[in-house]
C-alpha cells in the first residue's frame, strides 16, 4: 500500500477527472503499429488494450469502456468504418483519435463518417508522427494531478468496477536480469478510467477484504499460468493484508490454488512491515505451514522499525523489501544509507533477500547496488503494467536492463 492512507477514503466519485490513468483501446490492423502505439501511450500514462477485429472492440464495449478508442487507417477503410458505426451504436461517451496520412480520402471518409453520427472525434493525427504528436493529440485525457492525496475503499472498489493486477519487474542488483514481478491490483472504473495500484485502501473490518485477496489469489495464478505457457516460470509476489492470516478459509483457498506443474516453484506473500511486526507470532505460525505448500513470506514497506526483527527465532521471510522512502534519494542522504545497510546486514544474516523498492534514477540504481542489495524495483525500469504488456514487452525482452 501507498505511505500516504487518508483517514477516510474519498469516495469514487470524487475522484477529479484527470486524476486516473485513461484507458485506450487501440485498433490497428498491423500488430507492429499496435505494439508501438501501446508503449507510447503507457509512457504518457495511459493503459491500453488492443481491440482487433471488431468483435473484440464489441466486447470492450460490452464490460470495460475505455476513454479514448485509436483507429488506424491500417485497420483498412471497411472494418474502420465498422469500428465508427459500432461505437456509434453502443453510444460510446469516449474520444475516438483517427490516425492516418493527411491526404487519404479514406481517412477523411472515417472522420466525417464519426462526426456525422455524433462522436466526440479528435482532430486526425497525421502519420508519420512523434511521441509529442500524440500527446498533444490527447492531452485533455491525461493525468493533470497526482491521485496521491485520494483512495477508494475496497468495498467501493468491488462495487464500482472490475480489480486487476498488474505486474512490475524485480531486477537482479547483480546482473541487471529478470528475477521476478510483484502483482499490484489497479481498479478500474467504468467512466473514471484506472485508479492506479496503491490507492485501494482496505479499511478495518472490511468484509470485502477476504473477497479482494481471494481475486488477487486466483488472478495471479492464472497469470502465472499464462506467463509460463509462453516464457517458462517466473516468481510472483502477491499483496496480501494481515487479516488474510486470520482466517483459515482464505488460506485453504490459497493452498487449493497452488498449481500442480512442474515448472511451479512458488509463491511469495507480501505482508506490511508494520502489520507483522504486531502480529509476530501468527505470522511465525502460518508461515510455518505456507512454506509446504512452496509458498514463502516477504516482508513490504520496511523501515525505522526494523531492530523488532533482529535476533527473531526461526526466521520466516524469504524477502525484506526496504520502504521506498528509504530509497528514493538514497544516493544524497547518509541517513537513508544507514537505514538500508542496517536491513540488509539483518537479510544476509538470516539468510534472506534485501529488496530496493523505489528506484527511480541511476544514481539510486548505483548506490543501492554498493550498500549491497539483492533485487530492485522502480519506475526506473519499468512503472506497473497489465499481464499481456508485462508478457510482451518484459517476459519477452530476452535480455538485460542496460546500466545507463
Amino acid at each position: 500500500m501507498d505511505d500516504q492512507t487518508p483517514e477516510d477514503a474519498t469516495k469514487l466519485a470524487a475522484f477529479p477527472r484527470h486524476s486516473v490513468m485513461p484507458c485506450v483501446c487501440v485498433a490497428d490492423a498491423r500488430q507492429q503499429m499496435r505494439t508501438f502505439l501501446a508503449e507510447t501511450l503507457e509512457d504518457l500514462g495511459c493503459v491500453t488494450r488492443e481491440c482487433v477485429p471488431v468483435a473484440e472492440l464489441g466486447a470492450e464495449l460490452g464490460t470495460r469502456p475505455p476513454d479514448l478508442v485509436v483507429i488506424g487507417s491500417s485497420a483498412g477503410g471497411i472494418e474502420a468504418c465498422e469500428m465508427v458505426e459500432l461505437l456509434a451504436a453502443k453510444e460510446f461517451g469516449g474520444k475516438v483519435l483517427v490516425l492516418g496520412p493527411r491526404a487519404s480520402p479514406m481517412v477523411a471518409a472515417i472522420q466525417d463518417l464519426g462526426a456525422r453520427l455524433g462522436l466526440a472525434m479528435l482532430p486526425l493525427l497525421p502519420t508519420p508522427f512523434s511521441q509529442g504528436d500524440l500527446r498533444s493529440s490527447i492531452a485533455a485525457l491525461l493525468p493533470i494531478e497526482s491521485p496521491a492525496q485520494h483512495s477508494v475503499s475496497v468495498t467501493e472498489a468491488l462495487r464500482a468496477g472490475a480489480l486487476e493486477l498488474w505486474y512490475q519487474p524485480k531486477i537482479d542488483m547483480r546482473t541487471l536480469a529478470l528475477s521476478g514481478a510483484e502483482a499490484l491490483a489497479p481498479m478500474r472504473h467504468p467512466t473514471l478510467g484506472v485508479v492506479p495500484p496503491g490507492y485501494v485502501m482496505p479499511e478495518n473490518g472490511d468484509p470485502h477484504v477476504g473477497a479482494m485477496s481471494e481475486l488477487v489469489i486466483d488472478r495471479a495464478i492464472n497469470d502465472w499460468r499464462y506467463f509460463t505457457a509462453r516464457h517458462g516460470h517466473i516468481e510472483i509476489a502477491i499483496n496480501l493484508p494481515m487479516t488474510f492470516f486470520r482466517d483459515p478459509k482464505l488460506i485453504e483457498h490459497l493452498w487449493r490454488r497452488i498449481p500442480d506443474h512442474p515448472a511451479f516453484d512458488g509463491l511469495i506473500v507480501q505482508l506490511n512491515a508494520a502489520d507483522v511486526i504486531r502480529s509476530l507470532r501468527l505470522v511465525k505460525k502460518v508461515a510455518r505451514l505456507l512454506r509446504y505448500r512452496a509458498i514463502a513470506i516477504s516482508l513490504s514497506d520496511l523501515g525505522a522499525e526494523w531492530p523488532s526483527l533482529s535476533g527473531l527465532d526461526g526466521f520466516p521471510f524469504v524477502e525484506l523489501k526496504v520502504a521506498r522512502q528509504f530509497v528514493a534519494g538514497c544516493a544524497g542522504d547518509r541517513r537513508k544509507q544507514t537505514t538500508c545497510r542496517r536491513i540488509i546486514d539483518l537479510a544476509d544474516a538470516m539468510g534472506a533477500r534485501a529488496v530496493a523498492d523505489g528506484v527511480e534514477n541511476r544514481a539510486d540504481l548505483l548506490a543501492a547496488r554498493e550498500l549491497g542489495f539483492s533485487l530492485m524495483q522502480g519506475a526506473l525500469f519499468a512503472k506497473p503494467m497489465t499481464a499481456k504488456n508485462f508478457a510482451r514487452s518484459v517476459l519477452g525482452r530476452g535480455a538485460p536492463w542496460p546500466l545507463a
